[in-house]
């Protein structure tokens, strides 16, 4: 059964990357979404197949030939078989000025029969979209609903002491200050025992080429992560290390941006990711930044840098760290496994490998970063 599954994954992915290759722009989110739909249909028959990819996998009508095209070539073996959709009766969605269907009552000519109910979230449908693929208004709508996540943190003990009534060590100066309230008779027993207080965020995003589609909306999550808790601190990786953690500062995010990308001038250039993080760890990383801390990266892994450089400061940077999370978008496409050379080095020095390829995974770290 696990063989005849892994079959139909890799026939899966081999479908979308014939698409590709003949010219279409499929996401991974798209990728994944067709994953999730033949699971449902099954793959028993060919059309449940064909209208599953058909749905998920194109953006325009114009795509519907080529997709013909490579499908027959891919599932039938030869020429195309076009499926048109069936002819369906008219829906008539009437809805008030409030966006709310109206009563039959005010309306004697639409009868009950003829009401549908139609309920969608806008915010969900964007909250599952591939940022690769959103236009410049849906990135604006989630940069909204990003600014609304809140990164609480994760508490590590203190050095300092606090006060308490009934445990932890005798603390005497304060019994002895209490004793000479009541003529020097220690009546009450006083305590003190370590505190807490935040643990470090330290966020590293990848601004490479390769980062360019997610790049634009994880800033944004940077960001909104910097203005929402203390403790947080944030690099720009590319060809160099940039530190943004004043720049981001601002609660403006227009101001904010504007900002980093005044002093981050290698914005979608080259990457080497182990020569920057290197220069995190010399520089502020093992000096004491990220000693006890949350180290979170957002890359795709590609790295034009030696692998060696890549594991050796990943090691460095785990010794130290509370826990190292990689975040990279391409995870979430079916069949996908770590053989860039980047990210298999840094692999066995990472505690948590997620995806963040839209806004429900950023909502999943922001809950992994508290615990």
């Amino acid at each position: 059964m696990a063989s005849a599954q892994l079959t139909l994954d890799r026939h899966l992915v081999g479908f979308v990357e014939a698409l590709r290759r003949a010219g279409l722009a499929v996401p991974v989110g798209s990728t994944l979404d067709f994953g999730r739909a033949v699971a449902e249909v099954g793959a028993q028959e060919q059309a449940p197949v064909y209208w599953a990819g058909r749905v998920t996998l194109l953006s325009s009508p114009e795509e519907i030939p080529v997709y013909d095209q490579v499908f027959a070539a891919h599932w039938q073996g030869g020429a195309p078989q076009v499926q048109e959709v069936p002819d369906l009766p008219p829906l008539t969605l009437l809805l008030d000025d409030a966006g709310q269907a109206p009563d039959p009552e005010d309306s004697p000519e639409v009868s009950d029969d003829d009401l549908v109910s139609v309920r969608y979230s806008h915010a969900e449908v964007l909250a599952s979209k591939d940022f690769a693929v959103c236009t410049d208004q849906e990135l604006a709508e989630l940069h909204q609903l990003m600014a609304q996540l809140r990164l609480t943190g994760s508490r590590r003990r203190s050095r300092r002491l606090r006060a308490t009534q009934r445990s932890g060590r005798p603390d005497l100066r304060r019994t002895v200050r209490a004793a000479l309230r009541t003529g020097g008779e220690p009546a009450r027993l006083m305590f003190r025992q370590p505190g807490e207080r935040p643990r470090r965020l330290v966020l590293l995003l990848d601004v490479s080429g390769s980062m360019e589609p997610y790049a634009r909306a994880l800033i944004r999550f940077v960001h909104a992560a910097m203005v929402g808790r203390s403790q947080v601190e944030s690099f720009a990786l590319g060809t160099r290390l940039t530190r943004l953690t004043r720049e981001l500062s601002t609660r403006d995010p227009d101001v904010a941006l504007a900002r980093a990308a005044e002093v981050v001038s290698d914005w979608s250039g080259g990457t080497r990711l182990g020569d920057g993080l290197r220069c995190f760890n010399d520089e502020w990383g093992i000096r004491g930044m990220a000693r006890g801390a949350t180290v979170v990266i957002l890359s795709d892994g590609w790295d034009r840098g030696e692998p060696e450089i890549m594991e050796e400061q990943m090691a460095r940077l785990s010794r130290v760290a509370y826990q190292v999370v990689w975040v990279n978008p391409l995870k979430a496409t079916p069949g996908y496994a770590p053989l860039a050379q980047g990210m298999a080095a840094a692999l066995p020095h990472v505690d948590r490998f997620i995806a963040g390829h839209n806004l429900e995974s950023l909502r999943y770290l922001a809950e992994l970063v508290g615990e």
